[in-house]
């Protein structure tokens, strides 16, 4: 098995002892299992990405802090130095939310260091001790479904409460590990208070795991959470364990046309994002 440059470096510094195997590989990173000490853990390797990604990601990158403003003008024109900068924020702020979330008591893989390119994380394992199916790959009973929906909709209060949100939050990154569900995949988490487009990413994580677990319990389907809890959170009275009711108030107030376009190319892309997943599988 070939290894990435920065996965054999951690081989050779004696950071992992032993790479087992690959686990999964995807457009922006391919993720290894990999033995440090005695324990089994998750090596996650991320890609340079072309430059034709940057437009997609700049919706998640708004309102995030760079480290000058010699920085944020070579983003903004998009240069090379630019784009080389852009790079290393999209890898870093996995780490960064990771780390935040873990502080905030929200069920993410423990991170166990960035090295080179490549993070070390918790390997999340189901019951038996072996890698943790995706949301997506799982059977449940009502009961289950509706424990796990209540639990995720709590998960998503706690990140909000910590001023971030998913924004890619899906049945494709919330593991069933042995202890429940667990959410991974985060280097698009989105900077709450500071982009535009925050509700509507919001809104779209609590649609995605609803209809998920909607199937397995119908009535979840007629929950509304996403905009109580986003009120809470602009009137600064959300907390880590607010109570919801997940009853829908209507709104009155005109449509925000911007939030219109974001939905329509967004709807585009998770379309294109579904095909390449049924594609590769």
């Amino acid at each position: 098995m070939k290894l990435p440059a920065g996965l054999q470096e951690l081989l050779d510094e004696g950071i992992v002892d032993d790479v087992i195997r690959q686990l999964k590989s995807g457009k922006e990173a391919s993720v290894y299992v990999v033995r440090c000490g005695s324990e089994n853990r998750c090596a996650k390797v991320y890609k340079d990405m072309a430059q034709r990604s940057f437009q997609r990601r700049a919706q998640y990158q708004e309102g995030r802090k760079v480290r000058g403003s010699r920085e944020s003008r070579a983003m903004a024109k998009s240069t090379r130095y630019g784009r080389k900068e852009q790079e290393s924020a999209w890898k870093n702020a996995e780490v960064d939310a990771l780390y935040r979330l873990v502080g905030a008591g929200v069920r993410v893989p423990q991170p166990f260091g960035f090295f080179n390119g490549v993070l070390i994380m918790e390997m999340v394992t189901d019951a038996d001790g072996n890698c943790a199916p995706r949301l997506g790959e799982v059977e449940l009973s009502a009961d289950v479904a509706r424990n796990y929906h209540g639990f995720l909709i709590g998960q998503i209060v706690r990140m909000l409460s910590a001023g971030l949100i998913h924004g890619d939050l899906s049945q494709f990154n919330v593991l069933v590990g042995g202890q429940g569900p667990v959410i991974i995949d985060l280097p698009q988490a989105v900077d709450a208070a500071g982009n535009n487009n925050s509700f509507a990413m919001l809104e779209r994580d609590v649609r995605n795991i609803t209809e998920t677990l909607g199937r397995f319990a119908p009535e979840l389907l007629e929950s509304r959470f996403a905009a109580e809890m986003w009120q809470l959170f602009e009137q600064g009275e959300l907390q880590p364990d607010s109570a919801l009711t997940g009853i829908h108030v209507k709104d009155e107030t005109p449509a925000d046309l911007d939030e219109v376009v974001f939905a329509i190319e967004d709807a585009r892309y998770q379309e294109m994002a579904r095909r390449e997943r049924e594609a590769a599988e």
